[in-house]
């Protein structure tokens, strides 16, 4: 991440948690009060994005994957129909195997030797 996007964030961030909207002269007041020089586009990116999305969402799902997505998008371009009826077909169940606990017995050695 640059400099540019990570004070774009913070100030975001300053600006959501003050309950004051998010718009590219706030987001570019508050970094150019830091001392910070940004490129022009990036409050501009920020302040669309978030007018989109909410910032509470963006922070609850940050460990999420949310990698399928793009993938689906493409897959019906390439695929067509078949495509469409495979994406509607659940997953299959992956059975987990529970571990099998050991015995001291087992490693020639137990807690009271």
């Amino acid at each position: 991440m640059s400099i540019s996007e990570v004070a774009c964030t913070y100030a975001s961030l300053i600006l959501h948690d003050d309950g004051i909207p998010i718009t590219a002269e706030k987001i570019l007041a508050l970094v150019n009060a830091a001392g910070v020089k940004v490129e022009a586009y990036w409050p501009g990116l920020f302040a669309k994005l978030l007018q989109k999305m909410s910032v509470d969402d963006l922070i609850m799902n940050v460990g999420s994957g949310g990698g399928g997505a793009p993938v689906m998008a493409s897959a019906p371009a390439a695929g067509g129909g078949a495509a469409a009826a495979a994406a509607a077909a659940p997953p299959p169940e992956e059975k987990k195997e529970e571990p099998k606990e050991e015995s001291d017995d087992d490693m020639g050695f137990s807690l009271f030797d």
